[in-house]
C-alpha cells in the first residue's frame, strides 16, 4: 500500500450525493447502470457508471445516497461519459458494495 500526505488526501473531492435516475448501461462491458446523481447546488447534477446490478436493483438504488469522488477528469466508458466515480467495496466475489452515509445528509458536503 502505498502512504500518501494528508495533503493529498485533502485534494480528493468526496461528496455526498442522492441518485436521482437509474437507467440500464447494456453497452457496457461488464453488467452496469447509467445513474446521474445530485451533489448539491455547488456542484450539481453528474452522471456515473457504475457495476451496482448484483447488489441493487434500479429502484433500491433510485433517492438513495452514495459517496463519490467528483474531481476525477471525465472518463469515456463506451458511448457513455462518466463525470465522477461512485465509492464502494468488492465483496469476495467482485461485486460492488455501496459506500453510503449512515444518516441522511446535505448533498454536495465533503467527507473529512
Amino acid at each position: 500500500m502505498k502512504e500518501i500526505s494528508w495533503q493529498e488526501f485533502e485534494q480528493v473531492e468526496l461528496r455526498v450525493g442522492t441518485i436521482i435516475k437509474v437507467d440500464d448501461f447494456p453497452e457496457a462491458r461488464n453488467p452496469s447502470y447509467k445513474l446521474i446523481v445530485d451533489f448539491g447546488n455547488e456542484i450539481g447534477q453528474r452522471k456515473s457508471s457504475a457495476q451496482l446490478t448484483h447488489h441493487y436493483s434500479k429502484e433500491q438504488l433510485l433517492g438513495k445516497q452514495v459517496i463519490g469522488v467528483v474531481n476525477f477528469p471525465a472518463k469515456q466508458i463506451g458511448p457513455f461519459m462518466s463525470q465522477c466515480l461512485i465509492t464502494g467495496f468488492y465483496d469476495d466475489n467482485g461485486h460492488v458494495i455501496l459506500a453510503v452515509p449512515d444518516k441522511e445528509i446535505e448533498n454536495g458536503k465533503k467527507l473529512l
